[in-house]
């Protein structure tokens, strides 16, 4: 008797996201006439932020923004990067978003001016079109013909593969070369296989299984596809988006040879390698070819710095001057500093928001406010969804008096220490009760209480 077949259910391969500090924000909830609802896209108040952030995007859209700059002024917690972030969803995945925070550029292996350089570089996008010819269809022959070893002995090579291709205008044959058929065998192509052969470079695609053959029983898992339409040999046009980033890394790593010492020189070399100017601007020069030629589009996207006023005197600097330079994104700041001294000026008078004031005369303010006892409510109700918890109604009333109170970040984060001491104290599907919250709101201190503590004892080092 023939050993039965262990089969086993394939679960699906949806992969669970770790729910982040901003997962809830989907938009900026904006209607079509630019007017931001209460609540929408889990984005929560801030109406006026929204509004003005919303133009934003739509002049970044029409390639009107580059160059310019906005600043996000507002208390902790007030959502300055849900708003970035928002931006960012708004503008969707084609179009260049690069967030950091001010203290990243610092390095000791890249000057600072080098690390806001290379994010400048990152956040600007370049389309590049072209059109390629290509042999397309299902495989209906595969023959490779040998030849004899012009190295002599007994062994023959492969001299040239025999290829016919059939779409649903016609049949093709194609004599290909030796290299090819590698090609082909790495893809591992068989007879129904739907292909396509790029004419210019040899390159082979395996696409799938021609549907067709979507009947016959197969032990393995087939990807069926229909058969190309059109004629075999035809011209493709394909999009590849980049940015001046990659194109400066592609052209400043140096193409070593394969003796040793050429090996050796690229293991001793540091990792990371700072890009010349020189080389910027001739990358800079092909770009603008390319652009007037009509082959590639400048798409100009967001960088985004969060606690700008982390940056130094130096790095304001030359990111005045990087403003002013012709190929240059939005950039969105992000500060919740009042007047503070700006680093590395401690012996000049304090300035707004940590920002020296020749370039807070460039700036676009948005403000944002502190939320409203109804706003929070609402935000801390979201991120119960968001979360998948179960939270009682007089459990959320008690967290948003705790966001009113002290703060909305500190009230958002006993979300889920409450949830597992509900499950530990038995709650009935495992909902947070008020006495949950009461619990972790003294196992858990805020700022506040904390430093009161640190007030009435002489502190923790003797």
């Amino acid at each position: 008797m023939a050993a039965a077949v262990p089969i086993s259910e394939v679960k699906g391969n949806t992969r669970e996201n770790r729910t982040a500090a901003h997962s809830h924000i989907k938009g900026l909830g904006v209607d079509n006439e630019g007017r931001a609802k209460p609540a929408d896209k889990g984005f929560v108040g801030q109406v006026a932020a929204r509004e003005a952030c919303s133009l934003v995007v739509s002049l970044v859209q029409a390639k009107k923004m580059s160059g310019r700059a906005v600043l996000l002024a507002g208390g902790p917690g007030t959502g300055k990067t849900a708003l970035a972030l928002a931006v960012s969803q708004e503008l969707g995945s084609k179009v260049p978003f690069c967030p950091i925070v001010g203290s990243e550029i610092y390095s000791a292996e890249v000057k600072k001016t080098e690390a806001l350089m290379e994010n400048f570089r990152r956040a600007i996008g370049l389309r590049v079109k072209e059109t390629k010819e290509v042999y397309e269809g299902e495989v209906m022959e595969l023959t490779p013909e040998e030849a004899e070893n012009p190295l002599g002995g007994y062994g023959r090579t492969i001299s040239h593969l025999l290829i016919t291709l059939k779409s649903a205008k016609g049949t093709k044959k194609l004599r290909l070369d030796p290299s090819i058929y590698e090609a082909i065998q790495k893809e591992r192509v068989r007879l129904g296989d739907v292909i396509y052969i790029e004419a210019n470079t040899g390159a082979v695609k395996r696409v799938g299984r021609s549907d067709a053959y979507a009947t016959e029983f197969d032990l393995e898992a087939e990807e069926y596809v229909p058969i190309p339409k059109g004629d075999v040999h035809k011209k493709k046009e394909i999009v590849q988006d980049v940015t001046l980033h990659d194109l400066d890394v592609a052209n400043a790593r140096p193409q070593g040879g394969q003796d040793i010492m050429s090996m050796m020189g690229q293991l001793m070399k540091p990792k990371k390698t700072e890009i010349t100017e020189k080389l910027r601007l001739e990358i800079n020069k092909v770009v603008n070819k390319y652009i007037d030629q009509g082959v590639a589009d400048l798409v100009p996207g967001v960088l985004f710095i969060d606690e700008v006023h982390m940056l130094d005197l130096e790095a304001f600097t030359f990111l005045n001057r990087a403003l002013e330079s012709p190929l240059s994104p939005l950039v969105i700041l992000a500060s919740n500093r009042g007047l503070t001294h700006i680093r590395g000026g401690e012996n000049l008078p304090p300035s707004a928001h940590g920002i020296p004031s020749d370039l807070l005369a460039r700036l676009l303010i948005i403000p944002t406010h502190p939320y409203t006892p109804q706003e929070i409510n609402s935000i801390i109700s979201t991120r119960v969804k968001t979360e998948g918890l179960a939270v009682s109604p007089e459990a959320i009333d008690k967290v948003s008096q705790l966001g009113e109170k002290v703060s909305l970040r500190y009230a958002l984060q006993l979300l889920a220490p409450a949830s597992v001491l509900a499950k530990v104290n038995g709650r009935e599907n495992g909902q947070v009760q008020i006495d949950d919250v009461n619990e972790c709101e003294g196992l858990f201190l805020d700022a506040r209480r904390s430093a009161q503590n640190l007030a009435t004892t002489k502190g923790f080092i003797a």
